[in-house]
């Protein structure tokens, strides 16, 4: 069975190798860019089945307007792939207040304005699928890593409230947590922090070594991981999240479960402060 796909940055990462997957397989895919020349080689042999519209998510009506197109020319969108955003690396204190609003605008305020410009199409025909790119940063955190954390973290919080709101409507969502994957994230598409002297010795000045250095390979197969996020469109209900990984495995298990002992430790101050 054909479906349609919506996916915010097709041009790279997962959503380009999502796009290719699924225009091989005969769906058609609406996918957003910030530069259409990017697409012209798929564009050229997908003519019939991919859709394009240049859109930078730093611009909220532009979401909306780009949204109702796409509804208004496909109509029924079976699935809404919010998969565009970039890293942002760096202790918090040195980063510009430039940088700091680029980031949130981008992965965290553009993320939630696509989903709510997809809801009223999807409540509309009668339900859909909507899947949020995430992290294993969106569950764990590391030094350098502050403000790319703050948007997932974020983003993870909206989209577990948007699930519980919206399943009365045939809408299921979920949360994608991949580990490090070999995309143009970590080398092309991530962005430094300016350096102060003072966290030379902190750290947080490790992520800049990597990025920098260039020579640390991810595990993970972006290939694989794509295979996995279009056929979970297939289960219902929907997969809350998707871990993808072994790294992503171990690392949210290991955090997760230091905070659940950490909780567990202050149960008794917890309920010491019930009223009597």
């Amino acid at each position: 069975m054909q479906h349609t796909w919506f996916i915010t940055g097709v041009n790279s990462g997962f959503g380009r190798h999502m796009t290719e997957q699924l225009l091989a397989r005969g769906d058609r895919v609406a996918g957003t860019v910030r530069d259409l020349d990017s697409m012209a080689d798929l564009s050229a042999r997908h003519s019939d089945a991919l859709w394009l519209a240049k859109l930078d998510l730093t611009d909220t009506p532009a979401i909306r307007r780009v949204v109702d197109l796409a509804f208004g020319e496909l109509g029924i969108i079976d699935v809404v792939v919010s998969n565009a955003g970039y890293g942002l690396f760096g202790a918090a204190e040195e980063m510009t207040d430039e940088q700091i609003t680029h980031q949130i605008d981008t992965n965290l305020i553009g993320s939630i304005q696509t989903v709510r410009a997809a809801m009223p199409h999807l409540r509309k025909q009668g339900g859909g699928r909507i899947i949020q790119l995430s992290t294993m940063g969106g569950q764990a955190a590391f030094p350098g890593g502050s403000l790319y954390h703050a948007s997932k973290w974020g983003i993870e919080g909206f989209i577990d409230a948007v699930g519980q709101e919206v399943a009365v409507f045939n809408i299921g969502c979920t949360l994608v947590e991949p580990g490090g994957a070999r995309t143009n994230f970590r080398y092309q598409s991530s962005r430094l922090s300016p350096k102060l002297d003072a966290y030379e010795t902190s750290p947080a000045r490790t992520v800049h070594r990597t990025i920098e250095e260039g020579t640390s390979i991810p595990i993970g197969d972006p290939g694989k991981m794509a295979e996995i996020i279009i056929a979970s469109v297939n289960h219902h209900p929907a997969p809350k999240r998707l871990a993808l990984g072994s790294d992503a495995y171990y690392v949210m298990h290991k955090q997760l479960t230091e905070r659940l002992n950490a909780l567990e430790a202050q149960k008794e101050l917890a309920f010491s402060t019930d009223a009597s």
